[in-house]
């Protein structure tokens, strides 16, 4: 059966080939009203800097443009990758954000830089050690609360008193470790690294801390990422998915640009050395078919590493069949919407 439990969407705001990327913003604009009037309970934006695939570099930006287009859905970053920014500016930004539109914003924080070495030595923040990371968030977590001044007097106006919920992004066990000492929400990368999954996750709920004062839940609660494509047949549903295989090929070479139109042949395209970067479409975390097919698969998955909630993001050279993977997904799971 299906485990009744609220699925999210991570978008990042591809540009096709040919695309404007005004365009981009413009697609992005409609999915999020889409997703909000289907059910899912978040659209979460992801931070990439200097990517000629993705447009989400300002991404608090691009959830104050989101904002305007959606009435239901929570927004929030997907994430904020903390070695790039200062916590002071981290919590003017989000506390803004919540401060013009409401209680409708997450702050997911994540270590990775979101790019390459040199753009992160651009960004002139670094990257910090696990301690001084977990020091970073809980600042964060602290100029979000209740009215009061760090050393110094210093103070995130506005933001303070807007208690932004902060949740821990990873892929990895060293997200899990600070997830669970400072007792917050995990949210695990598993649409990119489902390798340590199994681990992370044991860490997090073995280590999990309630009563500390950065706690934002009560008990480990977990999302964890999928990447999803359905589409009326399987054999259809694989073709459309060649266009994230293209992509992740070419995320992995170094050979950044737009989404690729899908093709029948991956090995026309991409060089043989190089197929082994592609993935497959039934990947651990990757679910591509029809919509009762991935709906089956896609409940294992929920089942199999207890999750409270999925987030989903899907990739297409076509924005439209994009859209329509997202309206069969919430209709064949019973999402309110």
């Amino acid at each position: 059966m299906n485990p009744v439990i609220p699925l999210s969407v991570l978008e990042l705001v591809p540009v096709s080939e040919g695309m404007a990327r005004s365009t981009a913003f413009d697609h992005t604009r409609t999915l999020a009203a889409d997703v909000d009037r289907l059910g899912y309970k978040r659209l979460w934006v992801a931070e990439h800097h200097g990517s000629t695939t993705f447009m989400a570099s300002a991404s608090s930006v691009v959830l104050a443009d989101l904002a305007h287009h959606t009435e239901r859905i929570r927004l929030g970053s997907g994430g904020v990758m903390l070695p790039n920014h200062a916590p002071l500016m981290v919590a003017e930004y989000y506390g803004t954000l919540a401060t013009l539109y409401g209680d409708r914003f997450d702050l997911g924080i994540g270590r990775a830089p979101g790019t390459d070495p040199m753009t992160a030595a651009a960004l002139r923040r670094g990257e910090p050690d696990l301690n001084s990371f977990a020091s970073d968030v809980v600042a964060i977590i602290d100029l979000l609360g209740e009215p009061r001044s760090l050393p110094g007097g210093v103070r995130a106006i506005p933001g303070e008193g807007t208690n932004v919920p902060v949740w821990m992004l990873g892929s990895s066990t060293g997200g899990a470790q600070v997830a669970a000492a400072l007792g917050l929400p995990y949210s695990f990368a598993s649409h990119f690294a489902p390798q340590q999954i199994r681990e992370a996750l044991q860490v997090y709920r073995e280590h999990f801390q309630a009563d500390v004062r950065t706690a934002q839940v009560d008990r480990p609660t977990v999302m964890a990422g999928a990447n999803v494509i359905i589409a009326d047949t399987q054999a259809e549903a694989e073709r459309l998915f060649t266009t994230s295989q293209q992509m992740r090929v070419h995320l992995r070479t170094g050979q950044l640009g737009p989404l690729l139109p899908p093709v029948d042949d991956l090995s026309t395209v991409i060089p043989e050395a190089a197929l082994q970067f592609a993935g497959r479409p039934d990947e651990r975390a990757t679910f591509v078919g029809t919509a009762q097919t991935v709906h089956d698969r896609l409940s294992e998955f929920v089942e199999e590493h207890s999750l409270d909630e999925v987030i989903v993001t899907t990739y297409t050279f076509d924005p439209q069949h994009r859209r329509e993977s997202y309206d069969a997904l919430a209709q064949v799971w019973g999402l309110p919407g």
